[in-house]
């Protein structure tokens, strides 16, 4: 009869054991888990904070005691493996004062990591919390109790610390959120995550970017003071939501390889370099699905689909991990923000260039059909090659039908699909549910235009330059809409009658075309184009140059 030892429950532990009696129910399974909950909705934490789950109960995916009945696993909760010995293929375990040995036939590792909290001078406040597990939430929604109508600072502007800040706005705190790159929201790039930090400000969180953390200070009043490079910010208790590091402490002597930042390093079968020891989850460095680099994604879908192939291996099935493509989605106040693949820092970081390696396209559909009641724009952004025409990355903000569209983004990019494919989808459509020609289908028809030569739109960072080199603006919008804003120096000539004009217009002069989107701008650009002019289309049109959505 095989053994086999889990550490660490949650997506990828719990899945793997439960994947593992499955395809062996002889086999002796047992779960060690550091906590008292065995599977928990991390993800549910700050909504929990927040009211909108009610219970704290309600986050508790599987009881140990529900895990051990239905699974039939030997559940050992508030136990820690302390140690690993590759060679004798033996654990021990510490519960309470106790210390024993275990012995294995595979070990499978899930166990995750833990909150950074860097030496910032003092950080080591009662109140400075963070939220990683069942009893941090439990913390941080007692303080917001404690201090109703208080302020909170939040630190750290990543999926955590937005969701955070949202939620204890919604329990009416005071809410600062410090964030030390220039933009929240790492997957995204500042043109998208502007739409996000629009709409924190909009809701009353108070958003401080490019501020790092300096010092905390302890004041006699029993505030927290927070110290910034411009000011001192007064908190009533503060959440450090600046990221996580691999829990990997236990496994320095172990023999098995571990990256710089402590992931354990494991192969396409996920098993590491000791001989029947796997890997899966937040703590583990695998590779990036589109370039075949190491790369580590604390997810819950990849910790998920990772503790299921481990199992599969070491039942023998030999099953490879295809990698991470790094696909996301949160929830901002009214707007839901999602990503997937490469955004243009990770793009321009691996050496390639806007215009020559890459282009991406910006359009702002909407949800369903305009003609349907209650359709809403969004904002959708897509990276692809220059060379082939293959999906790199895409990002979308907006009130509704944004998870759908970046759902089927991710599914293109992690086949390895193209503009081209993007253009043949066959989605579902119904009015209610979206166009004859879905938003991923448009975003398909304007990469492709750009790989035809029919447009070369400009992107609001080159405006200057062609105004420079004398480029007339021809804003296109109703008079109505120019006198409400436009470029300064542009004139403006209504796109239904621009064909009566052309004959004022100097051929010899570059021009660049606004609308209100892009759509009547391009429109424009083919006419113009094909009647002699040199002529660029602004991508996104008004709407893009003002990083707002429509």
């Amino acid at each position: 009869m095989a053994k086999y030892i889990v550490v660490g429950g949650v997506a990828g532990g719990a899945t793997a054991a439960a994947r593992l009696r499955r395809l062996d129910e002889g086999a002796e399974i047992i779960l060690v888990e550091r906590g008292g909950d065995i599977s928990f909705a991390n993800c549910g934490l700050p909504y929990y904070v927040g009211g909108v789950i009610p219970r704290q109960e309600d986050l508790l995916v599987m009881t140990p005691a529900k895990f051990r009945g239905l699974f039939h696993v030997d559940v050992r909760v508030q136990s820690e493996v302390i140690k690993v010995d590759t060679a004798a293929r033996q654990v021990i375990i510490r519960h309470g004062e106790e210390e024993y040995p275990e012995s294995y036939d595979a070990l499978l590792l899930s166990p995750g990591a833990q909150p950074l909290r860097p030496p910032i001078p003092g950080i080591d406040h009662e109140r400075i919390v963070t939220l990683r597990n069942v009893p941090d939430a439990a913390v941080l929604k007692k303080l917001a109790g404690d201090y109703p109508q208080g302020r909170a600072v939040v630190v750290g502007g990543g999926f955590i610390g937005v969701e955070a800040a949202e939620n204890l706005q919604a329990q009416g705190l005071s809410v600062t959120l410090v964030e030390a790159a220039p933009h929240i929201l790492a997957p995204f790039d500042t043109d998208m995550a502007a739409l996000a930090e629009a709409e924190l400000r909009q809701n009353g969180v108070k958003l401080l970017l490019e501020q790092g953390v300096q010092e905390f200070l302890h004041h006699e009043d029993g505030t927290i003071g927070v110290k910034i490079p411009q000011e001192v910010l007064t908190a009533d208790f503060v959440v450090l939501a600046i990221g996580v590091r691999p829990d990997t402490v236990f496994l320095q002597d172990s023999g098995i390889k571990l990256g710089e930042r402590g992931h354990i390093l494991v192969d396409e079968y996920m098993q590491t370099s000791a001989p029947a020891v796997f890997a899966v989850g937040d703590a583990v460095m695998t590779f990036d699905g589109l370039t075949g680099k190491k790369a580590a994604l604390p997810l819950a879908g990849p910790a998920n689909r990772q503790g299921r192939l481990a199992a599969d291996n070491i039942a023998g099935k030999k099953r490879k991990y295809a990698g991470v493509v790094g696909s996301s989605v949160l929830k901002v106040f009214s707007l839901t923000a999602a990503a997937t693949g490469k955004n243009e820092r990770a793009l321009q970081k691996a050496g390639l260039v806007y215009g020559k390696d890459y282009r991406y396209t910006i359009t702002y559909p909407n949800d369903h059909a305009s003609y349907y009641p209650q359709a809403e724009p969004f904002a959708l952004k897509v990276l692809f090659s220059l060379q082939d025409g293959k999906v790199l990355g895409a990002q979308a903000i907006g009130k509704k039908g944004v998870d759908k569209r970046i759902d089927v983004l991710a599914a293109v990019l992690r086949l390895g699909g193209t503009v081209y494919d993007l253009e043949d989808l066959e989605l579902a459509y119904a009015p209610p549910f979206s166009s004859a020609k879905d938003p991923v289908n448009m975003a398909g028809y304007y990469g492709d235009n750009i790989l035809q030569g029919l447009t070369n739109p400009l992107l609001p960072a080159e405006l200057a330059a062609e105004q420079e080199r004398g480029a007339l603006i021809i804003d296109v919008r109703p008079p109505e809409m120019f006198a409400a804003g436009h470029v300064e120096g542009a004139i403006n000539i209504p796109a239904a009658k621009m064909r009566e004009q052309l004959d004022k217009l100097d051929k010899k002069r570059p021009l660049v075309v606004i609308c209100k989107i892009g759509m009547n701008g391009y429109f424009m650009e083919r006419m113009l184009k094909q009647s002699g002019f040199e002529v660029r289309n602004m991508m996104g049109g008004f709407t893009y140059l003002q990083g707002i959505l429509p």
